[in-house]
């Protein structure tokens, strides 16, 4: 477990798991006023949540599948990631693939939150790669035979 700093500028409780296994916090809207999503509409929906990750984490923002299987509503470009040196307001790009309009609620649970921890890279530029079983096989070559 690690100790993340936030500032919490929302009318709501901090994200918290739903159960003790959960990988993902629900984040909730932090709106003075409903937002309408019409279909196919996508608009940044605010958190009033800033945070500070510590280096070599990253935290993603991720689509609530009730949401998605229910409602047609998801997060466009899934998974958001949120750098360790941003520390701007959390906003979540919700859009509506269903066929119906959708009202976006404050305090609404809009999407989930992932922190990870991840790697970072130092490229090392070679002339040709080692041989494997798949080689360059690519989409869809494990379903042949």
């Amino acid at each position: 477990m690690i100790q993340i700093n936030i500032v919490n500028k929302s009318k709501h409780d901090l994200p918290e798991y739903a159960t003790p296994l959960s990988a993902g916090m629900d984040i909730r809207a932090n709106l003075s006023e409903p937002i309408t999503l019409l279909p196919l509409q996508r608009k940044l929906i605010p958190t009033g949540l800033y945070i500070e990750l510590p280096k070599g984490y990253e935290a993603q923002i991720r689509p609530r599948s009730g949401l998605a299987l229910k409602k047609g509503i998801t997060v466009l470009n899934t998974p958001g990631t949120i750098d360790a040196d941003y520390r701007g307001e959390i906003g979540v790009i919700l859009v509506n693939i269903s066929d119906e309009p959708f009202v976006v609620n404050d305090g609404e649970r809009i999407c989930q939150m992932v922190v990870a921890e991840h790697a970072t890279v130092r490229w090392q530029q070679v002339e040709q790669l080692d041989e494997t079983q798949r080689g360059t096989g690519g989409f869809g070559h494990t379903g042949k035979k």
